[in-house]
Formats: C-alpha cells, structure tokens, sequence
C-alpha cells in the first residue's frame, strides 16, 4: 500500500485517461492518413492546446463521484451503488456539457433511468456492448479497500446500467481488474497471462447481488449461459491480444490487430495492446493510440488509465496535466483514493 501511494496510481490513472481522451477525441472517424496529414508524424502529436476531453471522461467522473458517494455511506453493496451511480449519470445526461458526441447506448438509457419506477435493468440496453461499458470503468479499479468480490460486481452493474450485454459486463469487469492489477504493480509482461486466468475463473460466475434478474432480458436459458457468452468472447481477444504483443508492430495502426474498439472487448484489448507496446514510453503509448482508425479516444483513454495506474502521477507531462479539462476534478478524486 506505500508504494500504491508513493506513486499515486490514482491520480496517474485519471489524469492518463483525461490526456488519452483530449489526445484522440480530434482524431476520432479518421483513418491513419488522414490523422497524419492533419497531426504530422504520431511520434510528435502534441495534446491540443484547449485540451478538452470526450464524454469517457465526463462520464468517468460521474461513475467516481457516484463510487465516492455509496462509499461514504458503508460498505459497498449493489443497493448503495445503483442509486447514486445511477443519479450522476441522470445529471451528466441533462448537463449542457454533454455536447461530446456521447454514444446513443448512454444517452437512451440514461433518459430511461429517469423514471423512478423503472429498475435499471428495465432501462439497461441488453444488445449493446459498446465501449461506453468500460471507456469509464477505471474508478472501480482505483478505489481501495473493495473486495474481489465488490470490484467485480461494481463494474459489471456499473455497465449494465447502460450496456447490458454479456460481453460489456465481461470486459467492464476486466478492465478494472487490469486497472487494479497495474497499480498493484504487476509485470505488464505477464498482464495478459492474468487477465485470461481471471476471465476463465469467472466464465461462468454471474453475479445475482448485483445484477438482479437482468439475464431475463436476453434469449438465454440460464443466467450461467448469458454471463459465459460475454467472458467467451473477451478470451478470444484476449488470445488476439497475446498475438499482437508478440508481433510488436509498433508502426501499424494497433486496430488491425485488436479491433477499432467502438465495442467494450475491442476498446479493452487496443487500449491494453498500446500500453503494453510502450510500457516505458507512457505519452509515446497515448500517441500510438490516438493515431489510430477507430474509436481514437476510447481506446487512447483506455491506454492512459492503465499506463497511469502502473507508472504513478509523474508518468505525465507538467505542461499537458496541468491544461487538461476538468484537472481539478480528477485531480481531487485521485487523490482522495491516493490518500
């Protein structure tokens, strides 16, 4: 726990994922050439000057405010999760900073969450497995003192808040184990070794505290089944994921290898794969990810949450932490779970 706190893996995680964000969001629908004809070479992509941040980040900070809440009430169960998660993603749906081209998945069913009578997992999107599931997931894997047990059911009701489908609960799960994992200090050269270890220990494991009767809501004959179609699907990238580290192409773009990450196992295995590719180059990591034929900032995003988590606060740039949007927000709440 001293070196946890030596290094501030909180605040590296935050305000990585912040700079990955600010640093894909312009490039975001281009393709390679087009984001080099307009950034010069990705080796030298420099972070905007307004440095202003997507909706991963804003709704980030709506998941961490509404963790903070439920754990300054008692130990974290899925009744005191819901409810103020649940209230922070109503308020980021009504803000007028919403204006960052946030997914239909969210926005639908952040409009259904307003219903009081409603259960969430009457307003979750059971088909969807977009990256919205863990672009924002990180909090879960930074916040202390949580149980195996409670980061995993945080981070799949987290997402099935939203996105309901197997696959988006599987690799929000995953996320935020890797998250934790690296800022716990594991070896990245045997982060993905870990990763398939704890999607097999939990393929078949669904979480009925947290997630209720939401299996109901999809075609499958037993809530086993529904969870272990989501975990199958993330060991496949997984194993994608094994291939790419191993081939190290560092000057391709990492979406031919791992997918274009606009889906939660894609974004999670992209974003993995650029820091694994530059596990001492944190801001070279955030580049590569930017610079990139997919969804530039989810993945980039993804990349700087777990580069930060394993390399500390110091990991970034004074010159780019200090202009990023929202700064004093994630600079609080990373040092509230640094502390």
């Amino acid at each position: 726990m001293t070196a946890l706190v030596k290094k501030r893996a909180a605040t590296g995680a935050l305000v990585g994922l912040a700079l990955g964000d600010a640093l894909g969001f312009p490039t975001e629908f281009n393709d390679v050439p087009s984001i080099l004809a307009k950034c010069g070479p990705w080796r030298e992509m420099e972070l905007p000057r307004r440095a202003i941040v997507s909706d991963d980040t804003q709704m980030t900070l709506a998941l961490g405010r509404g963790l903070r809440t439920a754990m300054d009430r008692g130990v974290l169960g899925p009744a005191g999760l819901a409810g103020p998660v649940r209230q922070e993603f109503i308020a980021w749906n009504r803000s007028p900073e919403n204006n960052r081209a946030p997914g239909n998945t969210c926005l639908r069913a952040c409009e259904l969450l307003e219903d009081p009578g409603l259960p969430w997992q009457d307003a979750s999107r059971i088909h969807s497995k977009g990256c919205g599931a863990n672009m924002r997931v990180a909090p879960i894997g930074l916040a202390p003192g949580l149980s195996d047990e409670q980061r995993s059911g945080a981070a799949q009701l987290q997402s099935a808040l939203t996105h309901g489908h197997p696959t988006a609960l599987a690799a929000s799960d995953l996320t935020a184990h890797a998250v934790r994992l690296l800022a716990q200090g594991a070896e990245p050269t045997g982060l993905v070794g870990l990763l398939r270890s704890y999607a097999y220990d939990h393929r078949t494991r669904y979480h009925h505290a947290w997630l209720g009767d939401l299996w109901t809501r999809a075609q499958d004959p037993t809530p086993e089944h529904f969870i272990a179609r989501g975990w199958d699907e993330c060991l496949e990238i997984l194993e994608r994921l094994q291939q790419a580290v191993r081939d190290r192409s560092v000057e391709t773009d990492p979406c031919l290898a791992t997918g274009a990450g606009w889906i939660a196992e894609e974004a999670l295995a992209t974003g993995l794969l650029c820091f694994l590719l530059f596990v001492d180059e944190p801001v070279t990591a955030l580049r590569r990810a930017a610079c990139s034929s997919g969804d530039s900032d989810s993945v980039a995003c993804l990349t700087g949450a777990f580069a930060g988590a394993y390399l500390g606060a110091d990991a970034w740039p004074r010159e780019w932490a200090d202009r990023i949007e929202y700064r004093g927000d994630l600079i609080t709440l990373g040092a509230l779970w640094d502390a």
